[in-house]
């Protein structure tokens, strides 16, 4: 399973409803360091299925989301948990430091 696209329309039903754990990569096509981030994200989310969902939201795209959890800088990853904000790291990340994060280890 790829990456979710996490947008408006399926915020609530998908990440804030989920009963997993959910890692949120806020992003842009023309952020460099989030198209480095790309292909690691997509590598969680097929490792971690079943134990946290992962996905995405195109802060260009969805900018009401950018604006609700208060992007000024991407990438942004943010951990909900139960439908809440948990955590919230900015900045590339090593494949081991973002699956960490997104298991709630770190």
């Amino acid at each position: 399973m790829a990456e979710y696209t996490f947008t408006t329309e399926n915020f609530e039903a998908e990440v804030e409803k989920s009963t997993l754990p959910v890692l949120v990569d806020f992003w842009a096509t023309w952020c460099g360091p989030c198209m480095m981030m790309a292909p690691i994200v997509e590598e969680l989310a097929t490792e971690l299925e079943g134990k946290v969902k992962v996905g995405k939201v195109n802060v260009d795209d969805e900018e009401e989301l950018a604006r609700k959890f208060g992007i000024m800088s991407i990438p942004t990853f943010i951990r909900f948990k139960d439908g809440k904000q948990e955590a919230m790291v900015v900045g590339g990340r090593s494949k081991e430091e973002l699956k960490a994060f997104a298991l709630g280890e770190n």
